[in-house]
């Protein structure tokens, strides 16, 4: 494997752009940062209410259909997130770190803030690193 090909596929920086690809891309960036604040919501939701389960030993009834709906609401967030990225030309490492943001409590609302700030520099041509 070449390095430049190594350093391509394991970057996490957004590619330059065609003029108009972000423009083309809104409806799935908008559909992105609805479902990165939705997952967000939802498994802060249920992070609590473990919290609340084990501190306190008390059994909500709603807990399990909490996990439940996190789940299938994650793998909607996973497929728009790789829909976002493939008309965003993302390198792999990126769609990585992206669908694991929706792991973590809070991470998907962070996640979403870098996202679309990159992409709307990246709109001007400016290259635009996770660090940025």
């Amino acid at each position: 494997m070449s390095s430049d090909f190594a350093s391509t596929v394991l970057s996490i920086r957004q590619p330059r752009l065609a003029p108009g690809r972000v423009r083309e891309a809104s409806g799935s960036l908008l559909r992105y940062r609805v479902m990165a604040f939705v997952t967000g919501v939802v498994l802060l939701a249920g992070t609590i209410e473990l919290i609340v389960k084990y501190a306190f030993d008390v059994d909500p009834p709603i807990y399990s259909w909490l996990w439940i709906g996190h789940g299938w609401l994650f793998l909607v967030y996973v497929i728009v997130t790789a829909l976002l990225g493939f008309r965003l030309r993302w390198p792999l490492a990126r769609y990585a770190v992206v669908m694991l943001a929706g792991t973590i409590p809070t991470m998907s609302f962070v996640a979403e803030h870098f996202v679309t700030r990159q992409t709307r520099r990246a709109e001007q041509g400016q290259p635009v690193d996770v660090r940025d």
